[in-house]
């Protein structure tokens, strides 16, 4: 069962680097979702390190280009990695139900509300630099 369905319409914004990211993060949320209690640590591991490189994707990208929202934006993804990485100090110890509850209770909320809002802002951003600019960040 999907806790977040992949909606061109509300998750698209027309960046392929994010898009693809962002697509790989809702299929690894939807696998943590149906993990066993064998799989869950390890596949919880591969979603936080899978989060911090998409993060950082999207701070160069802002960083390189000069967003201004660059701050507020980070500050967002760092309070993510934070819990996380609370979690995953639980999870570690064996104490999987905290993990599960923080995927199935917040990712659901948190992720399409900052998909559609600040990286929605990037997106547009991105879409707006002049063409050569563009290129250049692959």
């Amino acid at each position: 069962m999907s806790i977040i369905d992949w909606q061109d319409e509300q998750f698209l914004l027309g960046v392929d680097i994010m898009d693809d990211t962002h697509r790989e993060f809702i299929e690894l949320v939807n696998r943590l979702n149906q993990a066993s209690d064998a799989e869950f640590p390890a596949l919880f591991d591969t979603f936080i390190e899978h989060t911090r490189a998409h993060f950082e994707m999207e701070e160069k990208l802002m960083q390189d280009t000069g967003f201004t929202s660059y701050a507020e934006h980070r500050e967002d993804h760092q309070r993510v990695l934070g819990e996380l990485n609370q979690f995953r100090k639980r999870v570690q110890k064996g104490l999987l139900a905290f993990g599960r509850n923080y995927i199935r209770e917040r990712m659901p909320s948190w992720f399409p509300l900052h998909a559609s809002t600040m990286d929605s802002a990037l997106a547009m951003h991105l879409k707006n630099l002049p063409p050569d600019r563009r290129q250049a960040l692959g």
